[in-house]
């Protein structure tokens, strides 16, 4: 036993008290009734002070049965429900659904409309990354850049309108082409807006990119490499920061993608910053796009002359038989697709949207599938977030850009 007078000292050490200590790591929801979540997804954290110590997300707090309502009823009464799968960049979604089925028929829309597609796929292109970027400052603490980006976000819904005559589920294209042509003046309208939107997309860049909070919060943060997003089945911008140069618009071109000049952004680092900047440097190419297209965009129909496709004029349906008939069997019985099977994909706001679609020759879907680019990103969030501090899960969530509706299908 030490003496008085000894170099003893009563008080015990740091690891004595933790060898003493009953602790254990906290296991706590982050949603599904948490804002940055969205209301949709719940995600099972385990945490040892602040540290991320496992992670499960949980999905089912949204889910539509969005593929077997398509198959109960006719192919055209899908498009409704391909709105809602990406309701930030809907016009994406339908135009991808009708182009699988005209695939499966083999059917050529009039290159009017195939411009047309491309011009409204381009800006809710941009609407979403808008979306994206902003929301990502704004739960960092940046506003400002937040009201830019929705400033911008806001006069493409007024153009999208225009178009359509919805903000936000457009139900616009149709199989064969489109509902109907652009509006006098919409063009000129749009090109005007994008004029604006430049100075947003500025606004946004020169408020957060060169920010040292907002950097070094995103900096470093949620990193995945190239070889786990790939097995992930990552696509879109969240790929491409991995230093993938994948775009189905370059490397399975569809419409007329392949008669426009713009370049595919990538990145290397695979982390926050890089899955931000990318979505900066996409609207750039976008609006080049949409410009392009405007420009080079010929007159003519924007639906195939065939009333087994096409509903017919309205002038036929009141003065002639063949209207009439041809008018009430593709209402009631819906466009005969031959029997087969297809997949087809388009690049979507979040990356690959792929449908798998079967026929049984009748005028309602036999099968319908969509493979969803949310999916796979969200399913890879533990990998990225697992080891980092809980407040580094925000922007990682945000970047991925996690979309409800298109996750849980």
């Amino acid at each position: 036993m030490a003496q008085a007078g000894d170099d003893y000292d009563p008080t015990p050490s740091e690891d004595e008290l933790e060898a003493h200590l009953q602790t254990r790591n906290m296991e706590i929801n982050l949603g599904p009734s948490h804002p940055a979540t969205h209301g949709t997804v719940r995600l099972k954290l385990e945490l040892d002070g602040e540290t991320i110590v496992k992670m499960d997300p949980e999905i089912g707090f949204l889910h539509r049965g969005f593929q077997k309502s398509c198959e109960n009823v006719t192919w055209t009464q899908c498009i409704p429900y391909t709105d809602r799968l990406d309701y930030v960049a809907s016009l994406t979604c339908n135009f991808g659904f009708i182009t699988a089925v005209e695939k499966l028929m083999g059917v050529e829309i009039p290159e009017r409309a195939k411009y047309i597609r491309v011009i409204g796929a381009e800006l809710h292109r941009i609407a979403s990354h808008l979306t994206t970027a902003g929301a990502l400052g704004l739960e960092l603490g940046g506003f400002a850049a937040f009201l830019y980006a929705i400033e911008g976000r806001e006069l493409i819904t007024d153009r999208v309108t225009e178009l359509t005559g919805a903000r936000l589920t457009t139900n616009y294209g149709r199989i064969g082409g489109m509902n109907r042509d652009l509006p006098p003046g919409w063009e000129e309208n749009v090109l005007k807006s994008l004029v604006k939107i430049e100075q947003y997309a500025a606004e946004v860049d020169g408020l957060l990119t060169r920010n040292r909070i907002f950097a070094d919060r995103v900096r470093g943060t949620g990193v995945i490499s190239k070889d786990d997003a790939l097995d992930f089945g990552f696509s879109g911008p969240c790929l491409r920061a991995c230093g993938v140069k994948y775009d189905v618009r370059k490397n399975k071109p569809y419409w007329v993608y392949d008669k426009l000049d713009f370049e595919v952004p990538v990145a290397s680092d695979g982390d926050n910053f890089a899955r931000y900047y990318l979505r900066v440097l996409e609207i750039e190419q976008s609006i080049r796009m949409i410009r392009q297209a405007i420009d080079m965009m010929p007159g003519g129909p924007v639906m195939v002359d065939d009333w087994r496709i096409a509903l017919p004029p309205k002038d036929q349906v009141y003065s002639t038989i063949e209207g009439v008939i041809a008018h009430f069997k593709l209402v009631m019985e819906g466009v005969p697709v031959p029997v087969g099977e297809v997949y087809h994909a388009t690049e979507s706001a979040n990356g690959e949207l792929g449908w798998y679609l079967k026929s049984d020759g009748s005028g309602r879907p036999y099968k319908v599938h969509v493979r969803a680019p949310g999916f796979q990103l969200l399913s890879a969030l533990p990998r990225m977030c697992e080891g980092r501090m809980l407040a580094d899960l925000i922007p990682t969530f945000d970047t991925i850009n996690m979309i409800g509706g298109e996750v849980e299908q």
